[in-house]
C-alpha cells in the first residue's frame, strides 16, 4: 500500500469520525477489555460495534444488516435507532441489556450524537 493510500485510509469518515480515531478507541478499548475482570457484556456490545463501523463484520450486531465494507452514516445511524428500540423494548430483547448498550455508545459515538466514546471506567449496568 502507497504512502498516500495509508494516509488516505486514515482519513476515510466513518459516521462523524476519522478513520484512525475509531481505530484507536477500538484498540484502546480492546486492550484495556482483555483484563478478565473487564470482560464484560457492555465492552463486547461496545468492541463489536467498532469492529462492524470499520468494515470488518459481516453483519450489523443488532439488525443483521449487511453491507459490504465500512457501512453508510445512514445505516449506522439505523443501528443506533435500533439499538434505542431494543432497550426500551426489555420484555423482547434476546441480546443482554449491557451487549445493547454497548453497542449503542459505541455507535452513538462514532456518529457524533455523543462527545465522550465509551469506555470500560463507565459503570454499565451488570444486570445480565
Amino acid at each position: 500500500m502507497k504512502k498516500e493510500d495509508s494516509v488516505a485510509l486514515e482519513e476515510q469518515q466513518i459516521g462523524a469520525r476519522r478513520r484512525s480515531e475509531v481505530e484507536r478507541e477500538h484498540r484502546d478499548l480492546d486492550a484495556v477489555g482483555a483484563a478478565p475482570h473487564r470482560q464484560t457484556q457492555f465492552v463486547r456490545g461496545a468492541l463489536t460495534g467498532y469492529v462492524w463501523a470499520l468494515g470488518h463484520a459481516d453483519a450489523a450486531p443488532i439488525t443483521g444488516l449487511r453491507e459490504k465494507g465500512v457501512p453508510s452514516t445512514q445505516g449506522i445511524t439505523a443501528e443506533v435507532d435500533a439499538t434505542l428500540v431494543q432497550l426500551a423494548s426489555q420484555p423482547l430483547r434476546t441480546v443482554p441489556r449491557d451487549y445493547v448498550q454497548g453497542v449503542h455508545d459505541a455507535l452513538a459515538w462514532v456518529c457524533g450524537f455523543q462527545d465522550e466514546p465509551p469506555g470500560v471506567t463507565e459503570q454499565a449496568p451488570t444486570g445480565e
